[in-house]
């Protein structure tokens, strides 16, 4: 059984990698592009039509805002691209706004920070992967009913290229990011090429449209507007922070390669999102339920041929690949979180292919619950998408601001240690310092008028679970405070260790090979071996004991103590024996019960016996002063 299970494993995972090789299994840059920046880029296929489908309600004018709040949002991004740089460059190691937020703001903000980016990064798995379905229940109907089978089975794919190893997911995913990438420029160029009509090319008319309002504007209700569009098309900033998480993933120099990934990373999403909202407005293209921006542009541009079919085909590619983005970061960010005690240890812990399986089945699990919970209907999703991602930002931009105030109280040349990264002299640390301050403001302002446009919508969820997540992460770190101090051996007396208690208590159901095999490891310890029996009738007694004098030479020496109990849980009685010798006779003394158990050959049949030593050692398991020992015979 053993055998074959650890060869699916091999089969699905392959061979374990050893820790030396955790070098070569390290990123370049055009693979860490597409692991960490396939969720920031595949916003594009919908950042600028969440702009259009918030303005529309002011009527078909005022979608020539479109493109001023795409440039706006395009300085946001520039200004958190920049603040991750210095982040990455300034604490090396990863962990993003957790790390920067814990050395600058304190823990409480830091807990925020990564309780945010943690439910972002489910919510990432379980948005994308919804998308991407869609496009694929929308090109064939008749599968729409088996969406959520669809979406829980990508889930497992995803989990399963992930378990694989960081290296292999990236080249697996490296494909569809890139055609994506191509195709989008492609169709953005060509649609320029054909607005302004050159090389001789059939310009490009764009449609006349007249929507109404939805009502009379007033002033209130049009700045409200825009708001709103503006924070709506601020999803194409989620993922942004992913590199800095991950720095440690890149080949050497890790912080300078992270740093040049993060910018290729701003400049493509950048390129992407503006040329799509320039294209589409000059088009007036109109948002719609039936088609997305995307798919419009693209058929006005180049017609149904190749290039429109390549772009719908990695768009739906890149939406669910999207979701590899938190397969990444949820992991590594788990894990320092781990590594400060603020979750479980074992989410540190690196698998066979030297990556954190812990934190890709955690995932994968909470995902699949919200997929199947919400139907995989990612719009019913979305309200709760961005807000932790905007919180992390603000908490981020705000660390890195009082990371420069520390940097400009050094004299040049001079270095200080901030007990997680070593700071030294800038010069430019001013301007540096303005900037991450004006991008703190912002994501703040952005992040308020997400919660407040989308609280009724579903993010009243967000805002109870981020609190909920921070309090479970103090819980666990409380735990884990109160095990080490138990555990402490500071001014430790000897005096204070228990004794252990010359004697050995084994439970005895039926006298057979199991039993004789527990009586022969009990006398290699010990002279004072107690066989305890619980008689439910004269005639069980009778048997055990004709069968206890069958075996003289391992029986010798051994009391046989037969409990009479009138009723059937021999469990009662058996307990409270063992409870009156640990008590009574060695009390403050650690005494040792031996279970005689056998193991038979197979799960199933397993299930079929042992299950009264399974209470007794759960029964046991209370009492600090006694110990269970297993005595396994394999049948």
């Amino acid at each position: 059984m053993t055998a074959s299970l650890s060869d699916i494993k091999r089969f699905l995972i392959g061979e374990p990698f050893p820790t030396r090789d955790e070098i070569h299994e390290r990123l370049d840059k055009i693979r860490g592009l597409a692991i960490f920046a396939s969720d920031p880029i595949s916003s594009n296929a919908y950042a600028t039509e969440a702009i259009m489908s918030v303005l529309i309600l002011l009527g078909s004018g005022a979608l020539g805002m479109t493109l001023p709040l795409a440039l706006g949002i395009m300085g946001l991004v520039l200004l958190v691209v920049f603040s991750y740089i210095q982040t990455i460059l300034h604490y090396p190691d990863g962990g993003g706004a957790y790390t920067v937020a814990k050395d600058n703001l304190g823990t409480m903000p830091s807990l925020f920070a990564a309780s945010a980016l943690l439910i972002d990064y489910i919510l990432t798995v379980s948005v994308s992967v919804s998308a991407g379905i869609r496009a694929i229940t929308s090109a064939f109907p008749a599968t729409f009913e088996h969406r959520v089978l669809m979406a829980v089975v990508a889930i497992i794919v995803l989990t399963w290229i992930n378990l694989r190893g960081v290296r292999e997911s990236g080249t697996i995913f490296a494909i569809p990011t890139y055609a994506f990438v191509v195709g989008v420029l492609v169709t953005v160029a060509w649609g320029l090429v054909r607005y302004f009509g050159l090389f001789g090319t059939v310009q490009l008319t764009p449609a006349v449209h007249d929507v109404d309002p939805i009502r009379p504007v007033t002033s209130f209700l049009y700045v409200w507007l825009v708001l709103r569009a503006f924070a709506a098309g601020c999803t194409a900033l989620t993922g942004i922070e992913a590199i800095s998480n991950g720095v440690q993933a890149f080949k050497p120099p890790e912080s300078k390669n992270a740093a040049k990934t993060m910018v290729a990373m701003g400049v493509i999403a950048m390129s992407l999102f503006v040329g799509i909202t320039f294209v589409a407005t000059h088009l007036n293209l109109l948002p719609s339920e039936e088609e997305s921006i995307l798919s419009q542009m693209t058929r006005e541009v180049s017609g149904t041929g190749f290039l429109y079919y390549w772009v719908q085909f990695f768009t739906m590619m890149i939406l669910i690949l999207a979701a590899n983005t938190g397969y990444q970061d949820f992991p590594r960010l788990s894990s320092f979180l781990a590594k400060d005690r603020f979750m479980p240890r074992w989410m540190q812990n690196r698998g066979d292919r030297l990556v954190y399986n812990g934190g890709i089945l955690t995932l994968a699990f909470i995902a699949s619950i919200i997929v199947i919970a919400f139907q995989a209907d990612e719009i019913a999703m979305l309200p709760l998408y961005a807000l932790g991602v905007m919180l992390s930002f603000s908490l981020s931009q705000t660390g890195m601001m009082r990371l420069m105030g520390k940097v400009g109280k050094l004299k040049p040349g001079e270095t200080a240690d901030t007990g997680v990264t070593t700071i030294h002299y800038e010069s430019s640390w001013r301007w540096k310092r303005l900037l991450n301050g004006v991008g703190a403001v912002v994501t703040a302002v952005v992040l308020i008028v997400l919660i407040v446009t989308k609280f009724s919508e579903g993010a009243w969820l967000v805002v109870i679970a981020i609190p909920l997540l921070v309090y479970l992460l103090r819980s666990i770190h409380t735990h884990y405070e109160h095990v080490s101090q138990a555990l402490s051996t500071r001014n430790l007396k000897m005096e204070e260790l228990e004794d252990i208690a010359d004697v050995i208590i084994i439970p005895v159901g039926d006298v057979h090979r199991g039993t004789l095999r527990a009586l022969q490891y009990a006398k290699r310890v010990t002279d004072n071996v107690r066989a305890v029996y619980i008689s439910t009738s004269d005639a069980s007694r009778e048997r055990v004991e004709r069968r206890w004098n069958r075996f003289p030479v391992i029986t010798s020496g051994v009391e046989l103590i037969c409990v009479d109990y009138e009723y059937r849980d021999v469990l009662t009685p058996l307990v409270e024996y063992i409870e009156k010798v640990n008590q009574n006779e060695y009390p403050h003394q650690i005494v040792t019960v031996v279970i005689p158990e056998f193991v038979p050959e197979n799960l199933a049949a397993q299930l079929l016996h042992n299950q009264t030593a399974n209470l007794l050692r759960a029964r046991l398991r209370g009492h600090e002063d006694i110990v269970v020992v297993d005595v396994p015979y394999h049948i």
